[in-house]
């Protein structure tokens, strides 16, 4: 039907028409369905915490009490991987959904590092439009943010519309966000909580060989972090060393030697910065013990902070109105292969705690074992499905909800992550591609059900050959074009 015969009105015809097409799409933009709940989502992200630090997944030299409760009220998954295995990367794929490295720095590099991600310019009107905020304001959701950012300015909170409550990212955080939770929301509300800890375990090492002149200035600014630090190394009152090291620190982990044919790559990423050369090369025994038992102490201090949050949800009634995820933005290497901090992507740095919780709605006391979870690209599908519109970035990521309700569903069958020092593909059945390239092109086949500590490496193995074939092939066609 045409809206005017008329020709000296074709002008006006084409306006209209082209006011009615982008009205239309708006709209269908922001159609979200009434008839489904809508549920307040709280995203507590923390920062530097292994998939393992939970005595919910069976570590003994810990407690965490909150930790337990979610994943007794609701699922764990222990196949979950961040994108990228350090700060600003791993929380750009937060914000957008999209793995670091499709973005460019100022210099047209790819995103693969911390200082790299902070020099991101003005993003597209693409990914403007298509961010984890873009979405869930489209879904009628109040946004709020609190804590940790470490995000280039055109990414920021503030950038993206959140309403930043907090810059604090430890007891302050969660006590106003306890504030925010026990309000009365007239609209369902997206909150991200980001704490800090068990992050401060870094200024250990970093405090005994602050050479390079960035590294010295961290260590002057880290006032609270190191007092935090020192009080979870504090040797327990009336407990002599000996029988501190006897019994109170974790053991050495089965991995504490370095790999195998250790990747050049790996070699240059610990030679970069002197404190971390120092930790491997003169950190005794007793020294990598005592930095565990401090990274213990640490994730039990944010055990304690994520406790005022599950506090208020109970105490305000909203249990059972309110989406609980928790997840890492990356672990730490705490002592395996003779390292800590992170950016590798050994297990240990690379994987991740994923769980979720909203009671009535997600069978409790579950434990997924089997699917690859992202939460650098999963996570935006993810909320947006439980805010009832769709939300599409990368489309390599995928709602988790069906597994979240134990719903039979053809998953994934690879998983691609970057780092600073290389790329890699894991599969379900435990195999891992790494192609190192910071040093030249290192090719490494990681097998984590014959060897769970990748402690060598299966790249030559005949009987593996068709495997290093098909994951190669999968790595350069399905996630590093």
């Amino acid at each position: 039907m045409k809206i005017f015969t008329n020709p000296k009105n074709k002008l006006l015809s084409v306006f209209l028409f082209l006011f009615i097409g982008i009205t239309s799409c708006q709209n269908k933009a922001k159609k979200v369905d009434q008839k489904k709940p809508q549920p307040n989502i709280i995203y507590v992200y923390v920062d530097q915490m292994s998939a393992n630090m939970m005595s919910c997944a069976g570590n003994t030299y810990l407690k965490t009490p909150a930790l337990d409760y979610i994943a007794k009220n609701g699922i764990r998954f222990t196949r979950a991987y961040t994108t990228n295995p350090v700060c600003s990367p791993a929380r750009v794929s937060l914000m957008t959904g999209r793995f670091p490295s499709d973005f460019k720095d100022d210099k047209g590099n790819e995103i693969r590092e911390n200082r790299a991600s902070m020099k991101i310019p003005q993003v597209s009107q693409e990914v403007a439009n298509t961010t984890i905020a873009s979405y869930l304001k489209k879904a009628n959701y109040e946004l709020y943010f609190g804590g940790k950012e470490h995000l280039p300015e055109s990414l920021t909170p503030k950038a993206l519309g959140f309403n930043k409550f907090s810059d604090d990212e430890r007891g302050e955080l969660v006590n106003k966000a306890a504030d925010i939770i026990k309000e009365k929301h007239e609209n369902p509300y997206f909150m991200v909580v980001s704490l800090i800890n068990p992050h401060d375990i870094c200024y250990m090492a970093l405090r005994e060989k602050a050479t390079s002149e960035n590294d010295a200035i961290l260590l002057k600014r880290a006032k609270v972090e190191l007092a935090t630090l020192d009080e979870a190394m504090k040797i327990p009152e009336g407990i002599t060393e000996e029988d501190f090291y006897a019994n109170y620190c974790p053991p050495l982990p089965k991995n504490f030697e370095p790999q195998i044919d250790e990747p050049a790559a790996v070699k240059s990423l610990i030679n970069a910065r002197p404190f971390r050369k120092n930790a491997r090369e003169h950190f005794t025994d007793n020294d990598w013990r005592h930095h565990r038992y401090a990274y213990h102490r640490l994730t039990e201090v944010m055990d304690r902070e994520v406790q005022v949050i599950l506090d208020a949800i109970k105490n305000s009634g909203q249990e059972e109105n309110t989406l609980v995820i928790f997840s890492s933005d990356h672990g730490d290497m705490s002592a395996s292969h003779r390292m800590e901090h992170k950016s590798t992507l050994y297990e240990e740095s690379a994987n991740i705690p994923f769980m979720a919780m909203w009671k009535g709605h997600i069978p409790a006391g579950k434990v997924n074992e089997v699917d690859l979870i992202s939460n650098g690209i999963d996570l935006l599908p993810t909320v947006c499905d439980y805010a009832n519109i769709e939300g599409v970035s990368d489309n390599r990521g995928k709602s988790l909800k069906p597994l979240f309700e134990g719903k039979d569903v053809a998953w994934r069958e690879t998983l691609g992550v970057e780092s600073e020092i290389g790329k890699m593909v894991v599969d379900k059945n435990g195999l891992k591609y790494v192609r190192y390239d910071l040093e030249g092109v290192e090719e490494q086949l990681l097998n984590l059900k014959q060897d769970p500590f990748e402690t060598t490496h299966f790249t030559n193995d005949p009987k593996f050959k068709n495997d290093l074939e098909r994951l190669r092939n999968i790595y350069n066609t399905e996630w590093f074009e």
